[in-house]
C-alpha cells in the first residue's frame, strides 16, 4: 500500500489493537456480532481502497488524503471500542468517589446542573443534538482538511485523535470511572424531560458492565465507557483547534464546541474534572502528533 508515514503510524496502531482484540476475545470468552463489525470494517477498508486508487491509479491526492484518513478513522473507532470493552470488568476500582469530591471542591454538582438545564427544555434539546454531533464533526473535518490538501494538518488531526484516545483508554484502565450518571439517581421526570443521552438506565448498564463485564460485543450496543478523562472534550478541542485557520467554518465549530462543554457535563453524564482531564489529554496528544508529523515531514509525497 502507498501510505504516507503518518498514515502508516495510524495503520500500525490499528493493527496492534486488532491483535490485542483477537487475543482477548477468546480469553474473555465474549461473543461477537461478527456481521455488523464486518460491515463496518468493510466501510473503512473501502474508503482506504478508494484512497489508494486515487493515489496510484488515478492520481488525485486530495481525494486520496480524505478517503484514506476517513477509512483509518473508522477502523480505529472499531478496534479501539472493542479493546476498551475487553478491559472490563473493572470491579470496585472505580474512582468516582474521588472525582465527585473534586467536583464538590470546585462547586459543581451534576444533579443540580441537570435539574437546571431541565428547567429550560429548549436548551436541553439543543445540548442533546450538540452532544450527538461530535463524531460527525470529526468526519467533516477530515473531509475539509483532506479536500483542501492540508496534508500535515490532516495527519496531525488523525494522530491527535488516535493518541488522545489511547491515552484516555490507558488512564481509564488504570483508574476506571463511569461518571455521576452511574451513581446519582435523578427524578424520572427530569430524565424524560431532557431525553438524556447518559441517564439513569445508561448509568445502570455502566454499573453492570463494570462489575460483570460484557458477554456479547456489538457496535449496535456500544456505550461510552470512559468518564475520566472526557474524550468528548478531546474531540471538541480538536474541532476548534484544527478549524482555526478555516475562516468559513471556524465560527460555526467554535460556537458548537463551546456549547459542547455543558452538553458533555449534562448529557454525557460527566464529572467536571473529566472535562479538565480532557483538556489535558488533548494538549499532550497535540504535542505528540506535532512531533510525529514533524519527524516524518521530509518523507516523499506519493505521486
Amino acid at each position: 500500500m502507498n501510505l504516507h508515514p503518518a498514515e502508516k503510524i495510524c495503520a500500525g496502531i490499528i493493527a496492534t489493537l486488532l491483535v490485542f482484540d483477537a487475543i482477548l476475545i477468546p480469553v474473555r470468552g465474549v461473543g461477537v456480532d461478527w456481521i455488523n463489525y464486518t460491515l463496518m470494517s468493510a466501510i473503512g477498508l473501502t474508503a482506504i481502497g478508494v484512497g489508494q486508487f486515487y493515489r496510484t491509479m488515478r492520481p488525485e491526492e486530495k481525494i486520496a488524503l480524505a478517503a484514506t484518513a476517513s477509512g483509518l478513522f473508522i477502523l480505529f473507532t472499531i478496534v479501539g471500542s472493542v479493546f476498551n470493552y475487553l478491559l472490563l470488568p473493572v470491579g470496585l476500582r472505580r474512582i468516582d468517589d474521588i472525582l465527585t469530591k473534586f467536583d464538590a471542591y470546585l462547586g459543581f454538582s451534576w444533579t443540580d446542573a441537570v435539574i437546571y438545564v431541565a428547567s429550560m427544555p429548549a436548551l436541553g434539546s439543543l445540548l442533546r443534538w450538540i452532544y450527538a454531533s461530535s463524531m460527525p464533526q470529526l468526519i467533516l473535518i477530515i473531509l475539509i482538511l483532506g479536500f483542501s490538501g492540508q496534508r500535515d494538518g490532516l495527519h496531525r488531526f488523525l494522530l491527535t485523535g488516535l493518541i488522545g484516545a489511547l491515552i484516555s483508554i490507558a488512564l481509564w484502565a488504570m483508574f476506571p470511572s463511569s461518571g455521576p450518571a452511574a451513581f446519582e439517581i435523578l427524578p424520572a421526570s427530569i430524565s424524560s424531560t431532557l431525553d438524556m443521552v447518559v441517564g439513569s438506565s445508561y448509568g445502570a448498564e455502566l454499573n453492570r458492565l463494570a462489575l460483570e463485564g460484557p458477554t456479547f460485543l456489538s457496535p449496535k450496543d456500544a456505550l461510552g465507557l470512559i468518564a475520566f478523562p472526557s474524550f468528548h472534550t478531546v474531540m471538541a478541542c480538536m474541532a476548534v483547534w484544527f478549524m482555526f485557520r478555516m475562516a468559513f467554518a471556524f465560527p460555526v465549530f467554535l460556537i458548537i464546541n463551546i456549547l459542547m462543554l455543558p452538553a458533555i457535563l449534562v448529557h454525557g453524564g460527566h464529572h467536571f474534572v473529566d472535562v479538565i482531564g480532557g483538556f489535558a489529554v488533548f494538549g499532550i496528544a497535540l504535542f505528540a502528533s506535532k512531533r510525529l508529523v514533524r519527524s516524518t515531514r521530509l518523507s516523499p509525497v506519493p505521486a
